[in-house]
């Protein structure tokens, strides 16, 4: 997190605010530099769960700005994909993935979807 990396995807979060909601862009810039002070001192302390509190913090966050306005959806899958991952190390890229499930039941079916690991168990 204290890489150049590090400095563009933080750039690129800042100017998707902007466009998105400009009046918070400033505030934004402040919190992520917090967030990765934070983390860094996490990752130090070998505290895994405050890194994922953090994590989730700005998940959060990014769905609220889709929730507002779904358009940001292709920007912000580019900034995922171009600016996020290719800071992770390689064993944090292994682990990410993009899940679409659809499914729909009639006539009293059952529908089990996962996205991972799934075990059922019916009499």
């Amino acid at each position: 997190m204290a890489t150049d990396a590090w400095q563009q995807a933080r750039v690129a979060v800042v100017q998707l605010w902007r466009r998105a909601r400009p009046e918070q862009a400033g505030a934004v810039e402040g919190e992520l530099e917090e967030v990765r002070l934070g983390v860094i001192a996490a990752r130090e302390a070998g505290d895994s769960e405050t890194e994922q509190a953090f994590a989730g913090q700005w998940r959060l966050r990014f769905q609220q700005l889709l929730h507002e306005d779904p358009r940001l959806a292709e920007e912000l899958r580019r900034l995922l994909d171009e600016e996020f991952t290719p800071t992770l190390a390689d064993r944090e890229r292994n682990g990410i993935a993009s899940i679409v499930m659809n499914a729909k039941a009639d006539g009293g079916g059952r529908v089990y979807q996962a996205g991972r690991d799934q075990h059922i168990s019916e009499a």
